[in-house]
């Protein structure tokens, strides 16, 4: 069962990442490394006001989806009450979106989909190599163990 949740979780992950960026690469233009955006300013295709409302138009909304998601399978699909079991399944759920987000949607999906490559900027590199994904993803590993105790704490004040 965790590993179908895991999987809709990961897919909901995606699904929301591709309604922010609908048909167009430059509508997720806070995705991408700075030198392309700054390319991207200079080429008349956008400008940091937009890309700044446009990060906080996603970023919140996405963190709260993905949260209550969270909070729900855990606490409401699975009946977990308790701090500890909680604990673990957030780390878990947690952990997986990290890595996926890093492998699947930054290398697999954005590595390898002309769908990504704003014209103007072919020659600037916008997808992390192993090492960066690396790097990322362990730091951010560690962030999530403290992340995954307000998730058990959520999940314990509301069920």
């Amino acid at each position: 069962m965790i590993l179908i949740q895991l999987i809709l979780f990961c897919a909901l992950f995606t699904l929301m990442v591709k309604i922010a960026v609908g048909d167009n690469a430059l509508n997720g233009l806070y995705f991408y490394p700075v030198p392309v955006q700054e390319k991207t300013f200079e080429l008349g295709f956008a400008d940091r006001s937009t890309v700044r409302k446009k990060r906080m138009r996603f970023m919140i909304p996405f963190f709260l989806v993905m949260l209550t998601a969270l909070v729900l399978i855990i606490g409401l699909w699975n009946g977990i009450r308790s701090f500890i079991p909680a604990y673990i399944q957030a780390l878990l759920f947690l952990e997986v979106m990290n890595w996926y987000d890093g492998i699947v949607i930054d290398r697999l999906w954005v590595g390898h989909s002309r769908f990504w490559v704003i014209p103007g900027t072919e020659d600037i590199p916008f997808v992390q190599t192993w090492t960066q994904v690396i790097r990322k993803r362990s730091v951010l590993t560690l962030i999530w163990i403290p992340g995954a105790a307000v998730v058990a704490g959520i999940v314990g004040l509301v069920f």
